[in-house]
């Protein structure tokens, strides 16, 4: 018995020995493999293109070079749309972009968003980093493919027109531009105005082409991608205040070795945080060169800009009471909002 026992003990021996070095082969090539880092945004030369440089540098000095980030603005990849399924199916690692854009995934993206939220930038950081928040709005979407790995502040919403819209009364009628959000398309409802929801590639020709009247985003969007000549009225409404979100591939981060994803996210959340000084900074900035450039800026007076908080303070919450779980997500960011004023 024990004569018949040990050749088949010694080839048991010898597979899991051949496993134990296949394995090790397998590590070891996996240790030494680099690894392609695609990001992509819709923007250039503003902060969410500055916060994908910062993070590809990160990655790839904490990595050793086993990580290499090729960086692609201005949605040479395609349409924002596409830029996110891109990520959903791996052929792009990662992109930055505001959290609405990503209703379709999950419609709790558009909390952050939600009109009279917020009051100022400080305010708007103290909230998207509160862990309450952070940590809510970063773990939507990892069902659909995505890992979200940080948010930073991009600055409040204003008005960039082909003719002046000084006053609440002179949006009635005027076709705007809005991001893929119902909490926009019912805000401009409630401007009087008519909310179009178009990718930002878009926005520049449909503004030369008359096809629109204005557009709602933030004014780094307009001087970088050099909107004067086509709308130079922009008046600031301050709401909602837009903030970008970094999503990364499940698929693919969760294929890295682990000390690679540790490096990724950390370097993610380093980034992130000291990021804050530069995107304050560089708004300020933006609005000295939009008037350079022959730009026009204005701001709603005082009464209008009550009235317009009368208008759609609300609409986060009157949108919502039907889901509950965007109704408790816009519950929750309002309720850090009021511990962080």
């Amino acid at each position: 018995m024990h004569l018949r026992r040990k050749p088949l003990l010694i080839a048991m021996g010898a597979a899991f020995a051949f496993g134990m070095i296949a394995m090790s082969h397998a590590v070891h090539a996996q240790a030494g493999k680099t690894f392609v880092m695609k990001l992509s945004t819709a923007t250039i030369n503003d902060t969410q293109h500055e916060w994908l440089k910062r993070f590809a540098a990160a990655v790839e000095k904490d990595s050793g070079g086993r990580i290499k980030g090729e960086i692609y603005p201005a949605s040479q990849l395609g349409s924002i749309p596409r830029q996110i399924e891109g990520v959903q199916f791996d052929s792009i690692q990662g992109w930055i972009g505001p959290p609405e854009f990503l209703v379709g995934v999950d419609q709790r993206y558009e909390a952050l968003s939600a009109p009279g939220l917020f009051s100022s930038t400080d305010q708007a950081v103290r909230v998207i980093f509160d862990p309450a928040v952070r940590d809510m709005v970063l773990g939507l979407g990892a069902n659909k493919g995505l890992v979200g790995i940080g948010i930073i502040p991009y600055g409040p919403s204003s008005v960039a027109a082909r003719r002046p819209l000084r006053q609440l009364a002179d949006f009635k009628g005027a076709k705007v531009r809005v991001l893929a959000s119902p909490f926009q398309l019912e805000m401009i409802k409630r401007m009087d105005a008519s909310p179009i929801a178009m990718t930002l590639a878009d926005v520049l020709p449909a503004l030369q082409q008359g096809a629109i009247d204005a557009a709602l985003s933030s004014l780094p969007v307009y001087t970088t991608m050099h909107y004067q000549d086509a709308a130079r009225y922009v008046v600031d409404i301050d709401q909602p205040y837009i903030s970008s979100i970094i999503e990364m591939s499940k698929k693919w981060l969760d294929g890295l070795p682990p000390d690679l994803q540790k490096v990724v996210r950390d370097d993610a959340a380093s980034v992130s945080k000291e990021f804050v000084p530069f995107a304050k900074e560089f708004y300020a900035t933006q609005r000295q060169l939009w008037t350079e450039h022959g730009g026009e800026l204005a701001s709603l007076s005082e009464a209008d800009k009550a009235a317009l908080m009368e208008k759609i303070s609300s609409i986060g919450f009157d949108l919502s009471k039907s889901n509950p779980d965007l109704n408790k997500a816009v519950a929750t960011v309002f309720e850090s909002a009021k511990r962080n004023k």
